[in-house]
């Protein structure tokens, strides 16, 4: 597969593709995190960060290599987006979990 990707030139294209639906999919999972876990729910993308980051230096393919980067790097920007996920609940933008407490509540 990889093969035929590099010999029509789409190796760069399928990379970004992914990279674009990989970005896509984080976003409901802050969403979701901040709405059940809380902003705590930063320490699970920071694992899951590292174990990416440690499996893209560990593979060869360029392919699969660049995809683990690419969601090593998404799950550390969901570490921000957890506490900013926050501030939009705080302004009405996103629904606020009625079972936890906020710190503007305090």
């Amino acid at each position: 597969m990889i093969d035929f990707l590099e010999s029509n030139n789409l190796l760069g294209l399928t990379i970004g593709l992914c990279t674009f639906l990989i970005i896509g999919l984080f976003h409901p999972l802050v969403v979701k995190g901040e709405y059940h876990f809380g902003v705590g729910c930063w320490k699970a993308f920071l694992v899951a960060g590292v174990a990416f980051l440690a499996a893209s230096a560990l593979v060869h393919s360029v392919l699969v290599s660049s995809l683990l980067g690419v969601t090593a790097f998404s799950c550390f920007w969901s570490i921000i987006e957890v506490r900013e996920q926050q501030e939009r609940v705080h302004k009405g933008w996103f629904p606020r979990n009625p079972r936890r407490r906020y710190p503007w509540d305090e």
